[in-house]
């Protein structure tokens, strides 16, 4: 028997308690090579709902794992009256906060739009690079911090070292970064920091290593880090081990499983002109995470953790939420 956590909120029509709804009936998703039954996320409740702004990005870094760059369109670019609906949808699912990936978000034409609606409703994250796209809107996001609601940022900051940054992102991009982020934080709005994770680190030091890069800028050295492994690019295959249905219930209880974010939360992306729902943030190059075209229908689907970023979930704790 599987149990189901109901709120007065919840609206997700499911058919009996009992029925497990499998989007995908192909004997592979269920099972690993071996036959054995794989592991798997029942969604419960819907808290946080992410978008894609599209994979268009002013940078062209060579380890994106979303593959973006200048002109990608792999996700095209969203606009406000293609996820209106969703926002309706997820308040009447008790969606709670909305998040905004890319790409670079600030080079949606309609980011500034999007979000001016979205603090009407939720409060919301955005994650930026924190270069040009985002300098160039600083008056219209300076407007928003009035809002309803909070809105706070997410700066990639690859590393605390301006030399290793700019490798991979351009020269003069990490100071700049510094200066958006110092900017925002004047503001009043929430920043924390996205870094890259090294193998068999030790958290708390690598954090510590940031302490000079964010009092340069600022910002409080309780600042929120959030480490990310190598994820790999789109369509990348790297061998992983299989989890298990075994794997999930012996090595994670009950609560490390609702922690992850297939659990508690979805993507919404635009491909070939469709608004999709997909599993996860980190799910998105692999169509067989498709839950459909509304969130209701995708709370009912059983994840399967499949995709070699599923093990980094299962292994690391890797998620793109705060």
């Amino acid at each position: 028997m599987y149990y189901f956590e109901v709120t007065i909120i919840m609206t997700i029509n499911i058919k009996a308690i009992n029925d497990v709804f499998y989007h995908i009936k192909d004997k592979a998703w269920r099972f690993t090579p071996d036959g054995d039954s794989r592991g798997y996320i029942q969604p419960k409740l819907l808290k946080d709902l992410w978008f894609h702004t599209g994979t268009a990005c002013n940078l062209n870094c060579p380890f994106c794992f979303e593959g973006s760059s200048p002109g990608n369109d792999r996700l095209q670019m969203v606009t406000l009256s293609d996820i209106q609906p969703f926002f309706k949808e997820a308040v009447s699912l008790g969606v709670s906060h909305f998040s905004f990936t890319g790409g670079e978000t600030f080079v949606n034409g309609d980011m500034i739009k999007i979000l001016d609606c979205a603090l009407d409703i939720n409060p919301c994250l955005v994650l930026t690079n924190a270069t040009d796209p985002l300098a160039e809107k600083f008056e219209e996001i300076e407007k928003l911090k009035d809002k309803k609601h909070k809105l706070s940022f997410r700066v990639s900051l690859d590393y605390p070292y301006e030399t290793l940054h700019d490798k991979g992102r351009g020269e003069g991009n990490f100071r700049l970064s510094l200066k958006m982020m110092s900017e925002l934080n004047k503001l009043g709005f929430k920043v924390s920091v996205a870094r890259k994770q090294k193998a068999g680190e030790d958290k708390q030091a690598e954090d510590s290593l940031f302490l000079p890069v964010l009092k340069e800028a600022g910002l409080p050295e309780d600042t929120n880090i959030v480490s990310f492994p190598e994820l790999y690019t789109p369509g990348s295959l790297p061998e992983v081990p299989q989890i298990t249905e075994a794997c999930m219930t012996t090595y994670k209880t009950e609560e490390e499983r609702a922690q992850f974010m297939c659990s508690y939360s979805k993507m919404v992306v635009k491909i070939d002109g469709k608004m999709l729902v997909y599993a996860c943030t980190l799910v998105d190059d692999d169509p067989d995470y498709t839950l459909g075209d509304n969130l209701t229908d995708a709370m009912r689907a059983r994840v399967m953790l499949r995709h070699h970023r599923c093990f980094s979930c299962f292994a690391s704790g890797t998620s793109c939420s705060e």
